[in-house]
């Protein structure tokens, strides 16, 4: 009998086009920003990679010349809105790596993938390991609030917009209860669209904004019909925070929204036995 030939692995990239915000900051984490070629020009997260590498595209649109200018030889992208673009690296040559998690189990497997991808697994296993005690202090010290108040996560306006799946596990975990829960896991984007009187027959305690590229407008959200009567707290979270589904939203968007929560209901964030500033993730405790 003929055997095939096991084939090769693949060598490690060495000059990556990093199209996703939350790749790059991975990568980084990871010890691999020498590798990284090229960026994203909505890039936030580290700060310095947004002047330390050029930026080849934006994140809907991108010319396919500037990204194969900087000779990727791995393309690494997020979500549909990117799959056209990698689709076009891949007809010219490129590999391509595509990820569209939609959960917080996705950002964590993002990570692993990542770090296969790099040959550092160990350091990938360690980031995850330390995402893992925040989630599960966050959840240790929501679990002694003395509710959970209903929350509202608007992620656009034009519809309105619930949040996606990861957010809406997010405010779980903060001590919250997302209204839209059953309507988070939907898929595309235009799936979780809600309407007005939806949102007032659920009555949100507290409601968030987080809308991608604009500054979450209060004034506009109070101004809607009714709205006001609710009595919400409204809040701005940066959609940088919150929205790239990697680390960052769980070190930075999950403690806004347990600290907005505490503050709702009157308590501590130190009373519930957690410090924010313990975490070591650079958020006093309000």
């Amino acid at each position: 009998m003929t055997m095939t030939p096991a084939k090769p692995p693949l060598a490690p990239p060495q000059r990556m086009a990093v199209l996703s915000t939350e790749a790059v900051d991975v990568l980084y984490r990871l010890g691999a920003a020498d590798r990284i070629a090229g960026v994203s020009g909505f890039t936030v997260y580290p700060p310095q990679a947004r002047t330390d590498k050029p930026k080849v595209s934006g994140f809907k649109t991108g010319k396919i010349e500037k990204i194969m200018g900087v000779q990727p030889d791995l393309v690494i992208g997020y979500s549909r809105l990117q799959r056209q673009l990698l689709d076009e690296c891949e007809a010219l040559g490129a590999r391509t790596l595509w990820f569209n998690h939609r959960d917080i189990a996705g950002i964590f497997d993002m990570v692993r993938e990542l770090g296969d991808h790099v040959d550092a697994p160990g350091q990938a296993e360690a980031l995850n390991q330390r995402l893992h005690a925040v989630i599960d202090r966050v959840r240790a010290a929501a679990a002694t609030l003395p509710r959970r108040p209903r929350v509202y996560f608007e992620e656009w306006h034009t519809p309105l917009t619930c949040g996606i799946l990861w957010v809406s596990q997010l405010i779980e975990v903060a001590g919250g209860q997302d209204v839209f829960a059953h309507v988070a896991p939907s898929d595309p984007f235009s799936a979780r669209a809600v309407t007005p009187e939806q949102v007032l027959q659920a009555r949100p305690e507290l409601i968030f904004g987080s809308w991608c590229g604009q500054r979450f407008d209060t004034a506009q959200v109070a101004a809607r019909p009714g709205w006001a009567e609710l009595g919400a707290h409204l809040q701005d979270i940066p959609s940088c925070d919150i929205l790239a589904p990697g680390p960052v939203a769980i070190e930075k968007g999950l403690l806004i929204l347990f600290a907005a929560i505490c503050r709702h209901l009157g308590v501590p964030p130190s009373d519930t036995g957690l410090r924010l500033d313990d975490l070591g993730l650079g958020l006093p405790s309000p």
